[in-house]
């Protein structure tokens, strides 16, 4: 997938903001969290995701029983999503073999040849 110059450029730009002004960028939204915690988790909105408006990305976090605690790993998490969407991957660039390499390979080849040959002149 093809990730567009804007939005990574937006992803480096987000990731350069402090807390409070990359969660202002951000579009909260708080929700039942289901699992494990009993009465406090199943019945409170604990449950927080972060849809980041610039570059589309979502985030959320529902392991914990406190909102501000599962904000504070959203916030992680979304800047950790930033991180992998600014990234640049190096271009490759095919290179040739090298002589010695190719030499090698040929000697490598013969030697097995030679080994399988003799093999079959023994049966």
């Amino acid at each position: 997938m093809e990730i567009s110059p804007a939005i990574r450029a937006a992803a480096r730009r987000a990731l350069s903001l402090p807390a409070e002004a990359l969660s202002a960028e951000c579009e909260e939204q708080f929700f039942i969290a289901s699992g494990p915690g009993g009465q406090h988790r199943n019945k409170t909105e604990s449950g927080v995701r972060l849809l980041h408006r610039p570059t589309g990305v979502t985030v959320t976090a529902t392991e914990r029983r406190s909102q501000a605690q599962n904000r504070s790993a959203a916030l992680t998490r979304l800047r950790e999503r930033l991180q992998a969407l600014s990234h640049v991957p190096r271009r490759r660039v095919a290179t040739k073999p090298t002589r010695g390499a190719r030499e090698r390979r040929l000697a490598e080849k013969r030697r097995t040849s030679e080994r399988k040959s003799g093999r079959r002149d023994l049966e």
